[in-house]
């Protein structure tokens, strides 16, 4: 069967925010792509408190300086497409008061005749959750559990109620309501998490970190799907960060989607191999510009649907 094919929106500080947006988003559904997506990184500390993905010693890569907000990115793209996804992978939920979140996605679902993908997780950088989280660094999971549980009740039907730790909404109407359902992507890799996906999520957004670890992954959500007695299908969209270089990369140490078009579509078929619905490749990170961008985009897509993906 063939995967949905996604691609990441140009938000680092190469791109230029006007004009670049709307131009790769419309390119990218005129080459075929079935939905085009967005992630977030708030800031980048000049001295971390922590390490990338809170790994000891691992630097922030440069290329965060400067990221574009993913709601004002995703908006722009909504204005200038008609068919794609468009879809935020992955949105750190604890980073946005539950109940605004709830409404701007609905806003944009509205707007965009039904077309928004709620990918969150809770983040990972202590030094982003003091500058803009809503709740300690220590509660981000139960603060994503309760922003999911919100979106639920804003996007149902009037009157609202809830009545959370954080949020208390007391018999309301809250508009505009979405086109259809949102499917919630829910992040996530360890147990505790995985069972958050079986418990609250549409769907399930790891990043892609080679072919094994992502099986292991998937076999151990349906371990936990099965004690938990879920029989609802769990949608898998896998966030692929991918590194192009036009030669092939040649060296012992090559990571996962790390190479040319025909490495990283070689890495997406051994995914594929595993199951997949849809799958979210970022290339926005070693082209110079929107134009290198497309060229990219446009190479990886014509050789993914030739290998049969």
């Amino acid at each position: 069967m063939t995967i949905r094919l996604g691609l990441g929106l140009p938000q680092l500080r190469q791109y230029d925010l006007a004009k670049d947006v709307t131009d790769v988003a419309r390119t990218a559904e005129r080459i075929g792509y079935d939905s085009v997506w967005v992630y977030e990184r708030a800031l980048v500390p000049e001295s971390p408190t922590q390490g990338l993905y809170g790994i000891p010693g691992l630097p922030w890569p440069d290329y965060y300086r400067g990221m574009a907000h993913p709601l004002v990115t995703l908006t722009l793209a909504a204005a200038v497409t008609e068919r794609v996804r468009l879809g935020t992978g992955i949105l750190v939920a604890p980073l946005h008061g539950p109940f605004q979140l709830a409404k701007a996605l609905a806003s944009l679902d509205a707007a965009s005749g039904g077309r928004v993908v709620a990918g969150l997780g809770p983040g990972w950088s202590t030094d982003e959750f003091a500058a803009a989280a809503v709740r300690p660094y220590e509660e981000r999971g139960k603060v994503l559990e309760e922003t999911i549980d919100v979106c639920r009740a804003v996007w149902g039907p009037d009157p609202v109620s809830y009545d959370g730790r954080m949020t208390k909404i007391d018999s309301a109407v809250v508009g505009p309501k979405p086109v259809r359902p949102i499917p919630i992507l829910v992040a996530a890799s360890g147990r505790k998490a995985l069972a958050r996906v079986v418990d609250r999520g549409d769907g399930w957004i790891p990043v892609a970190m080679g072919a094994q670890a992502y099986a292991d992954g998937w076999h151990r959500l349906q371990d936990i799907a099965a004690e938990r007695g879920r029989t609802q299908p769990i949608e898998r969209v896998p966030r692929v960060n991918a590194l192009y270089s036009a030669k092939a990369y040649d060296g012992d140490d090559r990571q996962p989607f790390q190479g040319s078009a025909d490495q990283i579509v070689a890495d997406l078929a051994a995914h594929a191999e595993v199951g997949m619905d849809e799958v979210l490749l970022d290339l926005q990170t070693t082209p110079r510009d929107a134009q290198e961008l497309k060229d990219v985009a446009a190479e990886v897509y014509e050789k993914a649907r030739a290998a049969g993906l």
